[in-house]
């Protein structure tokens, strides 16, 4: 359920996210950075080979404390989550095998946790 708090901006996209659940961002390439526009989505990665999706810190990009982006693997290319500079992921740092998926929750101060199918 999304949460919003005093002062914050109600866009359609958080107002859809949070009727409607998770919209898709499709990626096929090998290498993909998240951007804040991820958060409350899923992030699909599709190639035959490896991909690695990084996580910048937040001077780069800027989430928020409680930003959620979902990440799923959908092609044989094992997905490594990678961390930016400065930027700690815990909990797993791969999906585990083809049709896994994860969740990236960021807790605050460039610090991440990761949840799901994990290697």
């Amino acid at each position: 359920m999304a949460q919003f708090t005093a002062g914050e901006v109600l866009t359609a996209a958080n107002l859809n996210n949070a009727i409607n659940g998770p919209t898709l961002n499709a990626q096929t390439g090998t290498a993909y950075t998240l951007a804040a526009t991820d958060t409350g989505k899923l992030v699909t990665l599709s190639n035959a080979s490896a991909i690695t999706v990084t996580v910048e810190p937040e001077a780069t990009v800027a989430f928020t404390a409680g930003a959620a982006v979902g990440i799923a693997q959908l092609d044989a290319g094992q997905v490594t989550i990678t961390a930016g500079s400065g930027v700690t992921i815990n909990g797993g740092s791969a999906l585990n095998a083809q049709y896994s998926a994860a969740q990236l929750y960021y807790l605050d101060s460039d610090t991440w946790l990761a949840v799901g199918d994990l290697a």
